[in-house]
């Protein structure tokens, strides 16, 4: 598993090299986890209902999730993020790029899905209740990332709304709802691997991506694009950062 998982970043990696953007690390995200999924499914060789669900849930959320990315990206110029980073490192944008971008990421595919191959190498235990509120809590997620992604795209596709901010639909109650809904997919998922024995030991993976999200690489750079902006000010005023609730008057 985890070899393919090392394959698996440094083919991207090589890609990367050949293209000249690092914004392909995006669409080996999703992919990673699919295949750690699959592999350590057939590692294991679990056919349980929980293992087979988790499996299910996670290439469904990383197929969906590298499409999105790829069609976002296929026609357009390297991602300002990883754009900036190059023009940073100048003469060490290789190294760099192989180890900030691609051997971090390959530790923290690794970590957040620990409770998927957690599952999917251990024996199983009977399906609970306590797994249909995982899948309930996942599918929730599920409907924020995809709704919150759809609504934005169409949003940034009409020419009218050129240099404006998102702020309807779950854009209205969440600054963040596509983040919020990738953060609650994984507490799913957690929540499917804790009916297992030593199953609460996982919460590393939920835990991983929270942080992430919320302190380092997901929220923290979309607010500081838009800090300062008189209409984005109002809005931070309005509407809750993450979590979803309705819009304050």
């Amino acid at each position: 598993m985890i070899a393919i998982l090392i394959l698996h970043i440094l083919v991207w990696f090589f890609i990367s090299v050949i293209y000249k953007r690092n914004d392909v690390a995006d669409l080996a995200w999703g992919i990673g986890f699919i295949l750690v999924a699959v592999s350590s499914l057939l590692l294991g060789q679990n056919t349980s209902l929980r293992a087979l669900l988790i499996v299910v849930l996670v290439t469904i959320w990383g197929a969906r999730l590298s499409w999105h990315i790829f069609t976002r990206i296929k026609n357009g110029p390297e991602d300002r993020r990883y754009a900036a980073w190059r023009r940073d490192w100048g003469k060490w944008v290789i190294p760099r790029s192989f180890l900030q971008v691609y051997v971090l990421q390959t530790f923290l595919i690794a970590v957040v899905s620990y409770p998927v191959w957690f599952v999917t190498l251990n024996p199983s235990v009977s399906f609970s209740a306590r797994d249909v509120a995982g899948l309930t809590i996942w599918l929730i997620g599920f409907y924020f990332e995809v709704v919150g992604d759809a609504q934005l795209k169409k949003f940034i596709s009409n020419p009218k709304n050129k240099g404006k901010i998102m702020k309807s639909g779950l854009w209205a109650y969440s600054r963040h709802p596509n983040y919020f809904g990738e953060v609650t997919m994984w507490w799913g998922i957690y929540i499917l691997a804790l009916s297992m024995p030593m199953g609460w030991q996982t919460i590393i993976g939920p835990l991983t991506i929270t942080f992430f999200i919320l302190f380092v690489s997901g929220v923290p750079l979309l607010e500081k694009k838009y800090s300062g902006r008189a209409d984005f000010e109002v809005y931070k005023k309005k509407t809750s950062v993450f979590f979803p609730f309705p819009p304050k008057e």
